[in-house]
């Protein structure tokens, strides 16, 4: 799948407030930062980063991502028995992989391609969707509303430091995260020559294990993300780095709710 959040890893970081020397021409504020104790987190009257407008940039994508949703659930259609997927949509995955690309080595273009990206991944997101609801009805709700619960829980142990961001808690989830997308591009190959993983996909108590674990790797990239927009704050980044960090939110929360379903068809087909 992914190897953390690479829109949220520290070259990203760096790319996108400006600190990497190589691309700090675009992302120099554009006005003189005020004291510390004048900025808000929330708002800032200078051209800066702020909580809320990430905040604000997270809900339009969510937005988006819901209209592209609505979109990709009603294209799916039974024919003859069987359900099938328009084919277009695979060109849509693969515009939504596109965008996701261009956006994390070029920051810049988050405004613009976040939005996008948004769209063509709710597509994607809204066609599988109903291919697990027409299988275990209420499936959907259970992962959506799974979904904005794990945020929940943990934006409140990262704003409580229940959980606190360190070195040591940053690279094992890095790692613990590169496992996963090995597994997951492991996985890939042994399909293309017809066989599986041992227990990946098993409804058994080991393919649920599994499934939990991915879940949990899921969530605590959220801590991540959230450590993110705090640090694009602190070091009052430009404000279009909200664009950019409402796009790495919503590159987890899509991870985490697919996770979901497969963990949830997993535990009702058990």
């Amino acid at each position: 799948m992914r190897t953390s959040n690479p829109a949220l890893s520290d070259s990203a970081f760096a790319r996108a407030t400006g600190t990497d020397e190589s691309r700090a021409g675009w992302a120099a504020p554009t006005t003189i930062p005020a004291a510390p104790d004048e900025v808000s987190p929330w708002q800032s009257t200078t051209d800066e980063m702020t909580v809320g407008g990430t905040v604000s940039a997270t809900a339009v994508l969510l937005v988006l991502l819901c209209a592209g949703a609505f979109v990709g659930w009603n294209s799916v259609e039974t024919r003859l028995g069987s359900v099938e997927l328009p084919g277009w949509i695979f060109l849509t995955l693969f515009g939504a992989l596109g965008l996701a690309i261009a956006t994390i080595f070029r920051p810049q273009w988050a405004r613009v391609t976040a939005p996008l990206y948004a769209i063509t991944e709710g597509t994607v997101v809204g066609a599988i969707s109903n291919l697990y609801e027409r299988e275990l009805d209420g499936i959907v709700l259970q992962a959506a509303i799974g979904t904005f619960g794990v945020l929940g829980v943990m934006l409140f142990l990262h704003a409580t430091r229940i959980i606190k961001v360190t070195d040591k808690f940053r690279m094992g989830v890095v790692m613990a995260t590169g496992a996963i997308a090995l597994m997951y591009v492991v996985s890939m190959l042994f399909r293309l020559f017809g066989s599986e993983i041992p227990f990946l996909h098993d409804t058994g108590t080991v393919g649920i294990l599994i499934s939990v674990a991915i879940v949990v790797v899921a969530s605590l990239n959220l801590i991540l993300d959230f450590d993110f927009v705090e640090r694009g704050v602190a070091a009052r980044a430009p404000k279009a780095t909200e664009w950019y960090a409402a796009f790495g939110l919503v590159l987890t929360l899509v991870w985490l709710y697919l996770e979901l379903l497969r963990l949830l068809s997993k535990l009702q087909r058990d």
